[in-house]
């Protein structure tokens, strides 16, 4: 009972209401047994109006009703809901190997992320540090975590494009970042939540192997042993091409499709979530997605608002409609 009322002790008053339903219910016979037993019925019947008899008792129905709902409200009924996290750390990561200029995703893979991402910082909660990390052939601290979301809105809009893909880079240098918050912002409380949300389209090539110390997959295992999940989304589609430079001067399509496999891993490993996207508008209710899971958390508070509003608002509608049918109060 604890769990849903913060005073449960308070429902006994719900007897009092009860009690005053018993009272009432008592008087009415009675006065209807003593007007019977005094009264000319064929006079009664001819000087009453029958809507009265039949609307008489609504007003003491809706004050009864009202004062319930208001000995409810004073038991402190408790619901969840979704709380803005002031103490958090969000850091993202965004791949910019030369795989992220292909066109599959309009305008650009790079293009459209960038979009996102800056509509994704617009939307995080306001009390939640932010930070950006780009990777290529290595990682690039371009944003510390900072409350101030604007400072990653413009770092994105300068991403430039680079050769290779060292996933696991990105991940070590949030890692980082996330360390060196903490060690700040730490205090009896402990470190502040923090997740990091890696956007990548291709499969990592700097090192060789996942698996290698600096790679995605052990990576994603540090993650986890310091407690920070990495949502990673595959951004892209299986069609995607980009024309390269070839040593004679030439130009080469190259096929590059995303590879959900490897980021699906990562974020197994992590314990985070994975997404894919292959459009802006998915890539969008991606981050709407995320945001809500990172922006908030669910925590049981006090719900009697609406248990007093609707009593309070009950109890005058009563009385009023008493005085309209009855021409007196209830």
């Amino acid at each position: 009972m604890s769990d849903l009322f913060a005073h449960p002790w308070w429902l006994f008053t719900t007897l009092l209401v009860v009690a005053l339903i018993v009272v009432y219910v008592y008087v009415m016979r009675r006065r209807r047994s003593r007007a019977l037993a005094f009264a000319n019925l064929d006079l009664l019947k001819a000087v009453t109006p029958k809507n009265q008899d039949r609307f008489k008792h609504v007003p003491v129905v809706v004050l009864l009703v009202g004062l319930l709902l208001l000995t409810i409200a004073m038991a402190g009924p408790q619901a969840e809901r979704d709380v803005p996290r002031n103490r958090a750390t969000v850091m993202l990561v965004v791949d910019v190997s030369n795989s992220m200029k292909s066109t599959d995703v309009a305008p650009s893979r790079l293009k459209a992320a960038q979009a996102a991402g800056k509509r994704f910082a617009d939307d995080l909660t306001d009390g939640i540090n932010l930070g950006l990390i780009s990777f290529a052939g290595t990682a690039s601290t371009l944003v510390s975590p900072t409350p101030d979301h604007s400072a990653t809105k413009n770092a994105l809009d300068r991403l430039k494009l680079a050769d290779k893909t060292a996933t696991g880079e990105g991940i070590f240098a949030a890692l980082q970042q996330i360390d060196t918050l903490n060690a700040v912002l730490g205090g009896p409380s402990g470190a502040p939540p923090a997740r990091i949300v890696l956007l990548s389209d291709g499969k990592q090539t700097v090192p060789e192997s996942p698996d290698d110390p600096r790679g995605g997959f052990t990576a994603a295992r540090k993650a986890k042993e310091k407690g920070v999940p990495v949502s990673t989304i595959s951004f892209g589609t299986l069609t995607g091409t980009v024309d390269l430079e070839t040593p004679g001067g030439g130009v080469e399509r190259v096929p590059v499709p995303v590879d959900d496999e490897s980021l699906r891993k990562i974020a197994n490993l992590s314990g985070g979530d994975f997404f894919t996207a292959s459009s802006l508008d998915e890539l969008n209710k991606v981050y709407s997605t995320l945001q809500k899971q990172i922006g908030y958390e669910r925590e049981r508070g006090d719900n009697s608002r609406p248990w007093l509003i609707a009593g309070t608002l009950l109890a005058i509608a009563g009385a009023f409609a008493a005085l309209l049918l009855n021409r007196r109060l209830p």
